[in-house]
């Protein structure tokens, strides 16, 4: 006789009712990440918006009066400039002013310069993206190997002196590095006198591949200090993450299998390794867009940053206001991004 299913029994490979499918869950659950992250972006940037807005209008120091500096202007003319640039309205107002302008994607007019804060933006971005985009590039690629190399094999030499050198340049501070390189290879007291320019971006008269070969020139000792600063972040990094996987069980079937060591390292332990520092390039990514700030300041390149440390003399307050929400937004929209590319990268954190 064959037994009959009861009603608190069900027959065999039967699907449950309540129970979604295996698809349409996976696509609910990715769907809910994906939004999730998306909202905390934009509560993210909109706390930057504001905060960022009121904490300008700290500030110590009158735009208009230190627009005005050395010029014979009455108070009448004063106050115009105020009515101009919207200074004369309550702070609720022009912060509904400034928003609104926001979604309109205007970030309004600098006080100093008297052009739209867009604009400015426009053309120093080129030399900021050149200048900290190489940094970046250099400071990862050198992070990365070395650090490979100390956590390979931990408490050598090479750790112990790779690990030394890269914490020793990671607690100097920026300025202070950019100001002995100068001392040491451009000043007339240095060990090379006049080696590298210290100021700008290429030479004045310069065309064609003579510019290219000026600029690249330029770029030496900001390059340096920059490289020298951030690439322990890689190198402490990717040292802990080897060290953790060096005790896994593919390394040892790998070792097993007769390969080399220098094989085993490069080919299996390595690549699972990096995907931890995947959110750090990632959010150094965005940190490209507003440069490093001291460095373009003690070099005077023409970028992003120095643009923002030239706004913050007035106050400018337009103009660093249009800076803040730009490099907030760019970093951000690289964390977002590092958010939704990680899982795809490893399985094991997959919505």
């Amino acid at each position: 006789m064959t037994a009959t299913p009861t009603a608190t029994e069900e027959p065999a490979g039967s699907p449950r009712e309540d129970a979604p499918a295996g698809g349409g869950g996976r696509v609910r659950r990715v769907v809910l990440y994906v939004l999730g992250r998306l909202t905390t972006a934009v509560v993210s940037l909109g706390a930057v918006i504001v905060a960022g807005f009121f904490l300008f209008r700290i500030l110590p120091g009158d735009p208009v009066r230190a627009m005005t500096e050395g010029r014979e202007v009455s108070l009448e003319q004063q106050e115009e400039l105020r009515r101009q640039f919207g200074l004369d309205q309550p702070l609720w107002a022009q912060f509904l002013d400034y928003a609104s302008g926001l979604l309109r994607l205007d970030l309004g007019v600098s006080f100093q310069y008297r052009e739209p804060v867009a604009d400015l933006i426009l053309e120093r971005l080129g030399p900021t993206l050149l200048l900290a985009g190489t940094g970046t590039l250099l400071a990862a690629l050198l992070g990365l190997f070395l650090g490979a190399r100390a956590g390979w094999r931990p408490g050598g030499r090479g750790d112990r002196v790779n690990t030394a050198v890269a914490l020793f340049f990671w607690s100097v501070p920026t300025f202070w590095l950019g100001l002995l390189l100068i001392v040491l290879l451009a000043s007339g007291r240095g060990f090379f006198p006049g080696l590298f320019p210290t100021s700008g971006m290429t030479a004045p008269d310069a065309t064609g591949f003579e510019a290219v070969v000026s600029t690249a020139h330029h770029m030496v000792l900001p390059v340096v200090t920059m490289v020298a600063v951030i690439y322990a972040q890689y190198l402490m990094i990717m040292r802990s993450s080897l060290i953790d996987e060096k005790g896994a069980d593919y390394l040892t079937t790998a070792r097993a299998k007769g390969l080399r060591d220098a094989l085993v390292r490069r080919r299996h332990a390595v690549p699972n390794a990096l995907l931890p520092t995947v959110t750090l390039v990632f959010l150094n990514l965005g940190q490209v867009v507003s440069g490093v700030i001291l460095v373009e300041t003690v070099f005077s390149w023409p970028g992003l940053g120095y643009l923002f440390y030239s706004g913050l003399h007035v106050p400018d307050l337009g103009l660093v206001q249009g800076l803040f929400v730009l490099f907030a937004a760019s970093v951000i929209l690289m964390n977002l991004l590092a958010d939704l590319v990680y899982p795809l990268l490893d399985p094991r954190v997959r919505p």
